[in-house]
């Protein structure tokens, strides 16, 4: 590792920890810049799983202020994104990368057009509420412990992902919903982290410019969030994911 590469990887941390906090796309320049200073793709990815605990540390920093009032939610939704972390590293270690490449670019696809429709405001007067309530939350439990599971497994786009959810099932406005995608994210993320530092090939000499450069940029993304028209930031998401899911079902299909 070369200064040189040091530096790369720094700036590529930034541009990941900026993107990651605002759209969860941080893999998306984290993992590459990691491939490019020469370290094998099992080895690459460990280490950007454990460089990216920086930035969940910076965008969950960033997101105090949208993160008031999420506290019960989140208390009962960390046991999901944890054992989904955990699935996911336990896959990586064990099992091949070809089913997921070939699935992740059509959920991709999914989240991303479901980010750039706007979800329609429900109203909560219904005596049926109730029940529809707690189905809603069942599956947006399931569909979580999916998305952690390949939070921790790969991640890139794991955020688009999880965005998408949180908009649609809860109807939160785009700076809460992303304050709550950086908590659980962060959670599936240091789980994974922690069992990769025991039983897999951690890059250390990369993971401490890349993580620091992640929490960074991740500490200036929610701020973007909070005070950028929310229309423009939900269409930029969408459009980079699927511009992403295009990318990855080339790799995964061509």
């Amino acid at each position: 590792m070369t200064w040189w590469d040091a530096a790369f990887l720094a700036a590529a941390g930034v541009l990941g920890g900026l993107t990651g906090s605002i759209a969860g796309l941080a893999s998306v320049a984290t993992y590459p810049a990691l491939l490019l200073v020469g370290l094998p793709p099992v080895t690459a990815n460990v280490t950007n799983t454990v460089a990216v605990v920086f930035n969940g540390i910076g965008s969950v920093w960033g997101s105090r202020p949208e993160l008031e009032g999420q506290g019960p939610w989140l208390k009962r939704i960390a046991p999901v994104a944890a054992l989904g972390g955990l699935g996911g590293a336990v896959l990586l270690l064990s099992l091949p990368a070809e089913g997921f490449e070939k699935v992740v670019p059509l959920l991709l696809a999914f989240a991303s057009v479901a980010i750039l429709i706007p979800a329609r405001q429900r109203k909560d007067a219904t005596v049926a509420s109730h029940r529809r309530h707690t189905v809603t939350l069942v599956l947006e439990s399931a569909a979580i412990f999916v998305i952690c599971i390949y939070g921790g497994y790969f991640g890139a786009a794991a955020g688009v992902l999880l965005l998408a959810i949180l908009l649609r099932a809860g109807g939160a406005t785009l700076a809460h919903a992303n304050a709550g995608k950086n908590v659980i994210l962060g959670i599936a993320n240091i789980v994974a982290a922690v069992i990769f530092v025991f039983v897999a090939p951690v890059q250390w000499s990369a993971v401490v410019p890349l993580g620091l450069g992640c929490l960074v940029g991740s500490r200036l993304g929610p701020v973007v969030v909070r005070h950028a028209p929310a229309k423009p930031i939900r269409l930029t998401i969408g459009a980079a994911g699927l511009a992403l899911a295009v990318k990855l079902g080339y790799d995964a299909f061509g």
